[in-house]
């Protein structure tokens, strides 16, 4: 009796394991049913999710896979979704939508680990970016950085360190490599107004930048998780020696 039993399981397991296959080679080639589900724990198919609870792998007209838990025919518990322009996210789910702790995988352009509230990144998350594999930890309002967070350039290594808000640094530090930094208000992640600069010796520098707008730059790609970028002229005027001012300064934002 229990070998026919395991043999049972055995050719049960492998027939769902293969109309998984077919359901993934259809999304893939985008064929198929206009929506199919397969009901993991049976193994049985249907064109609708209603009132199901449980595990199913199901496939979208538009190539669009989901596998993972139902409650009364919604996405609802853990489960992976893979988007048709190759994103993909894997984590939790209520009622249909990312919420609570997942990752997002943005195709080529980074990846996020973290909270998530009604679909969008809402919380404390990390987020990687590509190519500049520039990363930003910290806290997030319905997609946008938000609240406390660090963000480090790869390709420096210095970080903008403080408030955030719109998905913008409004006051913190801009911290260089070498330990020296400024302190201040900020506009366009830029500094703006007063603040000042101190540097390794101890040494502090005050006065206030003025920030001029350029002319935008032409067919700029916004990455993912990231605001448009603003062309920005910046004044320093030192409330100390200018001359001097000038010249540490212009020395540390080149770096």
């Amino acid at each position: 009796g229990d070998v026919y039993k395991r043999q049972v399981s055995t050719q049960s397991t492998w027939g769902i394991n293969n109309k998984l296959k077919q359901f993934f080679k259809m999304a893939e080639d985008g064929e198929g049913a206009p929506y199919q589900i397969i009901f993991l724990e049976t193994g049985e198919t249907s064109n609708s999710s209603r009132d199901f609870t449980g595990k199913g792998a199901a496939t979208y007209p538009n190539g669009e896979v989901y596998e993972g838990d139902y409650v009364e025919g919604v996405r609802h518990g853990k489960g992976k979704y893979t988007y048709a322009n190759g994103d993909k996210y894997e984590g939790d789910w209520i009622q249909n939508k990312k919420h609570g702790i997942g990752r997002m995988t943005y195709n080529l352009k980074g990846e996020y680990f973290g909270q998530f509230e009604h679909g969008r990144r809402h919380g404390e998350g990390l987020f990687t970016y590509l190519p500049s594999k520039d990363v930003y930890s910290g806290w997030w309002k319905y997609g946008k950085k938000h609240g406390s967070g660090t963000y480090v350039y790869a390709d420096t290594g210095m970080r903008l360190q403080g408030e955030w808000s719109e998905g913008k640094m409004i006051s913190g530090k801009w911290v260089f490599p070498n330990g020296t930094f400024y302190q201040g208000q900020f506009r366009h992640n830029k500094p703006v107004a007063d603040g000042k600069w101190i540097f390794q010796n101890g040494n502090v520098l005050e006065g206030t930048y003025k920030q001029t707008e350029l002319a935008p730059d032409d067919d700029v790609e916004v990455e993912e998780g990231q605001e448009p970028k603003v062309n920005l002229k910046l004044d320093w005027i030192s409330s100390g020696r200018l001359y001097d001012a000038a010249k540490l300064i212009n020395h540390h934002e080149n770096i």
